[in-house]
């Protein structure tokens, strides 16, 4: 009987403790797209977020909206939004191409934003972004880069940093990709992990193989690795993976579901003992999908990094300082290696390897 009230107490105290997470401000989102829908809205509504307004470009899309949800109101001027008073934080979820002009926009108004990836089309915009924020003292100004807070991310990030870095290796591979640009839409991604995971790299070597496909080697102060990025191979299987070797064993983070660590076997006066004995593999789950329990974390809106981004944008307005990790001057580091990248192809550092060819045609006329 005890046992049974103190699991009736915990469960009660879980969703009074959820029920008690009420929002003070109010928000507006600028676009309505197929990302929106799917990843950002539901996490809004999930919070309980006051959102006031919804700005879309089509009249129609509007109507449709204020039928579809009757508590918002649609618009199609970006000025209802910034000079309500109201509204404290904006979310932009449009098209690629207007994020930079609409984020100005924003920044100017000092309202807080949260501008989804990529939030501007070069450098020099990133840092006019920047700039703003510190001019018009926006409270937050935060970029969509939802994978810094993918749990099994943090995990890692945390083991990390008790550990000696050798190297790594990442795969981004997914289908063709002809609706935008690959390098700022699908890489920023795979390229903004390994510089928060390891920090500022540099590019050691580049490699275009295929249009949008790319071979990279990376340096970063205390580990190199190779990416490849790629959109050569297929959506129905697209696969993103990353392995770390360390100085203790291989971490293997794939998907964002799953996070392993395997240890590496001791050696004595470096001579491996698995090489002598018998060495039994072992693995350690980390962090892994639950398919079992359809509860939220082992929702992949949760696991990929949607429900912490958007909670941590709202707790930094709604208390007053930010807690953001992918506040837009972290951004600049990952913006330095994607626009890099165009510019080592464009000027390549050239690598002089000997070759055996004269050997072999030496030898064959003998």
């Amino acid at each position: 009987m005890m046992i049974q009230q103190l699991i009736d107490r915990y469960k009660r105290l879980r969703t009074e403790r959820f029920l008690a997470q009420t929002y003070q401000c109010s928000y507006a989102f600028v676009g309505m797209g197929q990302h929106s829908l799917n990843n950002l809205y539901p996490m809004l509504h999930y919070l309980g977020l006051p959102l006031k307004y919804i700005c879309v470009t089509s009249e129609r899309k509007a109507r449709l909206i204020e039928r579809k949800f009757p508590y918002v109101k649609a618009t199609t001027s970006l000025d209802d939004i910034l000079t309500d008073e109201t509204v404290k934080g904006v979310f932009v979820s449009a098209s690629p191409a207007a994020h930079f002009s609409i984020a100005l926009r924003v920044l100017e108004s000092g309202k807080s934003l949260f501008i989804e990836k990529p939030p501007c089309q070069s450098l020099q915009e990133l840092d006019a972004l920047i700039d703003k924020q510190r001019l018009y003292g926006s409270s937050v100004a935060m970029v969509g880069l939802q994978k810094r807070y993918a749990p099994a991310v943090q995990i890692l990030c945390k083991r990390l940093r008790n550990e000696h870095l050798v190297s790594y290796d990442l795969h981004y591979l997914t289908g063709n990709y002809p609706e935008g640009n690959a390098l700022l839409d699908l890489y920023i991604h795979p390229l903004d992990l390994v510089t928060y995971l390891f920090s500022k790299p540099e590019i050691i070597a580049c490699q275009q193989v295929v249009p949008a496909s790319y071979i990279l080697m990376l340096s970063h102060p205390h580990i190199v690795g190779t990416l490849e990025l790629s959109t050569a191979y297929t959506w129905t299987s697209a696969e993103e993976s990353l392995k770390v070797c360390t100085s203790k064993g291989i971490y293997r983070l794939s998907q964002m579901e799953e996070l392993t660590f395997e240890p590496k076997p001791s050696t004595i006066l470096g001579i491996p003992i698995e090489k002598v004995h018998k060495h039994n593999k072992t693995i350690e789950y980390l962090s892994a999908h639950n398919n079992f329990t359809p509860i939220f974390p082992n929702n992949q809106i949760y696991s990929q990094g949607y429900y912490s981004e958007i909670q941590s944008f709202i707790t930094s307005i709604e208390h007053g300082h930010s807690s953001a990790l992918t506040d837009i001057a972290t951004v600049k580091p990952t913006y330095e290696i994607l626009m890099g990248i165009d510019s080592f192809l464009k000027n390549p550092i050239e690598i002089h390897i000997e070759s055996n060819s004269d050997y072999f045609n030496t030898n064959s006329k003998k």
